[in-house]
């Protein structure tokens, strides 16, 4: 999953190689190379950056990575990855300081759901992985915050992205900024 919202793409995801994927009823396709390819053959928007369907170019691959999708268009996976994080972790900022064992349950319900849900595929089956590897720790609102900011960061080590200082995540998305900027 995308950690500032995007998403790394592994090296079994079905890709695109300038090679066309085909349906039954549809005639063969050429996609750009690199587009991953949902389990219907075609372009997994969720999986993909709106450049990746765009770039005819260098000039227009840059237009397309800074611009993003126009507004009314489906979320490319950056767009879903930031917006995905963002949720969860103001559902971590929220989470109960001391829940009770059934909040925790919930909790660790949601988290192998939404891994089971998310639109990116590739992602699911990445972030399915992490909880498998890493259960989700749901003992308290600092427990669960820190594991969400872990896994966030494992994810944001695979695109060679900056990690966060996990000891900051409540000042990030709960608290505010004690510099006094969120208030």
């Amino acid at each position: 999953m995308a950690r500032d919202g995007t998403e790394t793409q592994p090296t079994s995801a079905p890709v695109a190689e300038g090679a066309s994927a085909s349906a039954a009823t549809e005639p063969p396709k050429q996609y750009p190379k690199g587009v991953i390819l949902g389990k219907d053959g075609k372009p997994c928007r969720p999986c993909n950056t709106f450049a990746s369907f765009t770039a005819q170019s260098k000039s227009t691959l840059k237009a397309a990575a800074t611009q993003g999708p126009p507004k009314d268009c489906p979320p490319d996976v950056e767009q879903l990855g930031r917006s995905t994080w963002t949720l969860l972790h103001s559902i971590a900022a929220t989470y109960p300081p001391r829940p009770t064992p059934k909040e925790q349950s919930d909790i660790k319900d949601f988290m192998r759901l939404f891994s089971k849900l998310y639109p990116c595929w590739v992602c699911a089956e990445d972030f399915q992985s992490y909880v498998e590897k890493k259960e989700v720790k749901a003992g308290s609102r600092e427990e669960f915050g820190n594991w969400l900011c872990e896994a966030h960061n494992e994810v944001n080590r695979k695109l060679g992205k900056p990690t966060f200082d996990c000891s900051k995540w409540e000042e990030r998305w709960r608290t505010g900024w004690k510099d006094g900027s969120c208030d």
